[in-house]
Order: structure tokens, then C-alpha cells, then sequence
């Protein structure tokens, strides 16, 4: 059976990478490998052995074209209204929460928020499917 151990992303400022995803959802780095064209710097959260995979290729200095799709990291956590209070506090410019109903039951509780890369991960209350 496969089991799930990381995404990875593009990013141009390992320390503010890394310090976005430390203080918006509590990620550690688990590991740092230096190579001579590229750093890949593995994050990890306390709960979870999911690590996300940050990509530093050494010389780009442009931002990442993200396409035209809507691909996005998630995390459950246990309070959402704190967790976006937290986030506003912090100056991580939280989008609103929102619902997601489903013949009149509540499907989802969730905000958006964008890294530096641009990157969106969506934080949703832990409920129902979302663990």
C-alpha cells in the first residue's frame, strides 16, 4: 500500500519560506540538503510524519509561474475562528472564512491563505472528512 511523505514546492527565499510555514502552521524544518545548484529544505508539523518539500534552486530570482490551475495544500486544525484571529494578528493577510454546504449540511468550514510564493493552502476546521 503507498503511503503519502511529501509535496514539494518552488520557493525564492528559504528564510522567509521557512519562517512563513513555522508561524502560520507550525512546521519545523526536519532536514536541509545543499547541493551546488539547489537546496531542498523538509518541513514537518508535530501531528504528522506528511513533510512539505521546499525546492531554493540557487540563481533564480524571478517568482514561479503557478499556471493557471488551483492547486493547493491543506491542513485541519481544531479552531478555526483562533486560527484565523492568529493569522491576522501575525500580518499573514487570511482571506475570509468561508461554508461549504451540501444539501443543507455543512460540508466545510475553511479561509485561504497565500505563502510568499504565492502559493494558497486552505486551512479548514476539523469536521466530518477533514481530520
Amino acid at each position: 500500500m503507498a503511503k503519502v511523505i511529501h509535496s514539494m514546492i518552488r520557493v525564492l527565499d528559504e528564510e522567509r519560506s521557512v519562517a512563513f510555514y513555522k508561524t502560520a502552521f507550525g512546521f519545523d524544518v526536519a532536514d536541509r540538503f545543499d547541493f551546488d545548484s539547489f537546496t531542498l529544505v523538509y518541513l514537518r508539523d508535530a501531528e504528522s510524519d506528511f513533510e512539505l518539500e521546499l525546492t531554493i534552486n540557487k540563481g533564480t530570482t524571478e517568482p514561479y509561474d503557478l499556471g493557471k490551475g488551483y492547486g493547493h495544500l491543506a491542513v485541519a486544525v481544531d479552531d478555526l475562528e483562533a486560527e484565523h484571529a492568529r493569522f491576522r494578528e501575525a500580518g499573514l493577510q487570511p482571506r475570509d472564512i468561508k461554508e461549504f454546504m451540501r444539501d443543507g449540511t455543512l460540508l466545510a468550514k475553511f479561509f485561504f491563505v497565500q505563502d510568499p510564493d504565492g502559493y494558497q493552502i486552505e486551512v479548514l476546521q476539523r469536521h466530518g472528512r477533514y481530520r
